[in-house]
């Protein structure tokens, strides 16, 4: 299938372009870098050029990297005039290149490159976040910054504090600065609870995510910002990628057998809004997985960064049922009525069945297809506590289940 695409290396005065084409029989072509300006102009130049040099006949694509927010006006303009526009995340084209072996690196290789990339991968098409969701995240981001500059400017005011004969005007100057910071912070908390009240489906959403304990509208409404509404994510998997709380394993035969982490590499302003030690303390499950995990690792970080995780696929949940937080929610699925199941289901590397006569589970062990350390691991945890899942989650100690 014919294919034809714009690649786009974007900087802040200009960007660089290349137009890759791949014919029916899989032949590679692309044409010579081209330069415009970032600006109205250098897009509309950008536009013309592009019309010239591709084939009428086969659509184009327009394809290039999130690079900080250079890109945002270009992706704006050729979205507004009805063309196709991909924007990938700098790691996915990075592997690209290395994949390729290209061991140079200048703008006109990777407007070639990114061409290249748009004619050879399938990528997601790129749409302009809703205009609310934008005001709530620049609002949002712009409040975690100054509570940045707050915390450095504390710091400094800590030190002259302690300070051998430190003027007393760089020490009112400093808590000068400390009070109009907080004057900010407080003026763009009111801004963001207007902004979310001024449309009320968002509005909704919002004040039942506010029914967990521990979570204020400020922080719910960054969060949605972050996600855009939880729009781009199929799964909670996908969730806490994007979030960088997803788990990476390094194992490799005998030699390589390193702890498994968390990436860390996602979106920092989602990680960063998302209270763990206020839902940690008002949330009973929070706080007992706090402590559990405090006991068994010694480090109350790991405990914080589990509950992060947790609270936001919470979120996540509750935003696409439409529904509020129900304190009582685990206790009433692990009641008796809950226990009966209609059919097979499968719980890690254990396989439940219906006993017909008894309306008993049985539970029968079945090969693990990998036997990594961490499945080891969690089969011996499984063994020890003996929880037995039912149709609704898990159950610890239930009489009317039994384990084969």
């Amino acid at each position: 299938m014919k294919r034809q695409c714009v690649g786009v290396d974007i900087a802040n005065q200009d960007f660089k372009v290349a137009l890759a084409k791949k014919g029916a029989d899989d032949s590679l072509s692309c044409t010579t870098s081209k330069r415009f300006a970032n600006t109205k102009t250098g897009f509309n130049q950008l536009v013309r050029w592009a019309t010239s040099e591709m084939d009428k006949d086969v659509p184009v694509i327009f394809l290039m990297e999130a690079t900080g927010v250079y890109h945002e006006e270009l992706a704006h303009h050729l979205h507004r005039i009805g063309k196709q526009v991909h924007v990938v995340l700098p790691n996915k084209f990075k592997h690209f290149a290395a994949s390729l072996n290209v061991k140079s690196k200048t703008d006109a290789m990777d407007a070639k490159l990114l061409a290249r990339f748009g004619v050879e991968r399938e990528h997601r098409l790129w749409s302009p976040t809703e205009s609310i969701i934008m005001q709530m995240r620049h609002l949002s981001r712009y409040r975690v910054q100054l509570q940045e500059q707050r915390t450095a400017i504390s710091n400094i005011l800590h030190s002259k504090d302690h300070s051998h004969a430190v003027p007393t005007d760089v020490k009112r100057s400093t808590k000068k600065i400390i009070a109009v910071l907080d004057k900010e912070i407080e003026k763009l908390s009111k801004e963001m609870e207007n902004v979310v009240k001024s449309d009320p489906e968002i509005a909704s959403k919002v004040n039942k995510l506010c029914t967990i304990p521990g979570c204020a509208i400020t922080t719910v409404a960054a969060i949605v910002a972050e996600t855009n509404g939880f729009k781009e994510f199929d799964s909670a998997k996908q969730l806490t990628s994007y979030a960088g709380y997803d788990i990476v394993h390094n194992e490799s035969g005998t030699s390589v057998l390193s702890k498994t982490r968390i990436s860390k590499k996602g979106n920092r302003y989602a990680m960063r809004c998302t209270p763990a030690m206020s839902a940690s303390k008002y949330v009973t499950e929070f706080n007992a997985l706090k402590e559990r995990i405090k006991d068994r690792t010694k480090i109350p970080m790991k405990a914080q960064v589990a509950i992060q995780r947790k609270l936001l696929i919470l979120m996540y949940t509750l935003w696409n049922n439409d529904s509020e937080y129900e304190k009582d929610h685990q206790k009433e699925w692990r009641s008796p009525s809950y226990r009966k199941c209609p059919k097979a289901t499968s719980f890690g590397s254990l396989k439940v069945t219906e006993n017909k006569s008894t309306e008993h589970l049985h539970v029968n062990t079945v090969p693990a297809p990998v036997q990594s350390r961490g499945a080891l691991d969690l089969r011996s945890a499984i063994a020890d506590r003996h929880p037995t899942p039912n149709c609704a989650g898990s159950a610890i100690g239930d009489p009317a289940l039994s384990i084969k």
